[in-house]
């Protein structure tokens, strides 16, 4: 059921803070960077580039001829609208990655031949020229960000060095914004709302649910979708990409399958009501308001079928899920 694409580990790990720029022509469709830049101007001959398309698409980067960026530097090409993105946000976006090298320009991937955005995580484990981007852009605009060399200290270079990483190679995201959430949990009003058999503890803003399954009472053949906590957002329509911190775990057993907080708790995104995962979630997350918890129990039929998942779900096993829906895009 897990699906993340970590398009940003393109990026080489050796990060320190960058020192970016950012500003925009709010056109969305093309801008020269770096090239224009004194200290790219005193190396000689330095290669731009263009990025062309509309903001929500797939788009096209053209390198001219020289050598790449060795300045960092973010440019809004599409300011968006709505609420300006912050610091310590969940952000959901399409990117697309490309090596600047001087030589093959090589696509590094993009979400959107994927099918499906990203969340990032805004905080300070990125460069501080792609900070720059997502601070200064909002929610249906378009920034990209060329992640160069000047991104490391000197200790950071020489290690990259013996690593084999060549450090002339500039990175360029081009980044659409779809929208961002600083909510950890769900955020809304407790209905009282309980399953027999299932034991869920509410332990407050930001901290993971406790979920208990260890029961001798029997499962229900049909799904069962329960509103513990009732949010106050817009209602999840099917389609859309709902982020979620959820955790799994199996029927009877209390045995624990699959959870976003034992991974750090870092939001995950699924697009619901389309097929894309198990049918019980498709049809007890759609219509549910964001900012809910829901308690989901799920037969076999609704789950994983008769050949179960992997070594630790049964054909004859019934999930249960506590999931917090924290946003819909």
């Amino acid at each position: 059921m897990r699906r993340r694409l970590a398009v940003l580990a393109a990026v080489p790990l050796l990060f320190a803070a960058a020192c970016g720029s950012s500003g925009g022509d709010g056109s969305g469709t093309a801008a020269s960077p770096a090239a224009s830049s004194a200290s790219a101007a005193a190396n000689g001959a330095p290669g731009s580039l263009t990025v062309a398309g509309k903001t929500g698409a797939k788009p096209t980067v053209t390198f001219t001829a020289g050598r790449p960026a060795n300045t960092s530097t973010s440019k809004v090409l599409d300011e968006g609208k709505g609420g300006a993105v912050k610091m310590g946000d969940n952000v959901v976006a399409n990117m697309t990655v490309y090596t600047w090298d001087g030589k093959t320009n090589a696509t590094g991937g993009s979400t959107y031949d994927n099918g499906a955005p990203e969340v990032v995580p805004l905080t300070d484990q990125l460069p501080k020229v792609v900070r720059d981007g997502f601070v200064a852009t909002k929610p249906g605009g378009r920034f990209y960000a060329v992640v160069a060399a000047d991104n490391y200290t000197k200790e950071q270079l020489d290690e990259a060095k013996k690593q084999g990483a060549d450090t002339s190679v500039a990175q360029v995201f081009v980044v659409d914004v779809l929208g961002a959430t600083q909510a950890k949990t769900a955020s809304g009003k407790d209905t009282g709302a309980t399953v027999k058999g299932v034991q869920l503890e509410n332990p407050g803003e930001g901290q993971a649910p406790k979920l208990t399954t260890k029961t001798s009472d029997k499962a229900s053949t049909k799904l069962v979708a329960e509103t513990v906590i009732k949010g106050t957002g817009p209602e999840v329509k099917s389609g859309e990409f709902i982020m979620v911190q959820y955790v799994g775990k199996i029927w009877g057993t209390d045995s624990e399958f699959d959870s976003s907080w034992s991974r750090g708790g870092v939001p995950v995104l699924f697009q619901i009501g389309a097929g894309k995962v198990i049918k019980g979630w498709d049809e007890g997350l759609v219509g549910i308001p964001v900012g809910s918890r829901v308690l989901l129990t799920i037969p076999p039929d609704l789950g994983y079928g008769s050949a179960g998942q992997g070594d630790k779900i049964k054909g004859t096993d019934t999930l249960v899920f506590a999931v917090d829906v924290l946003g819909a895009f």
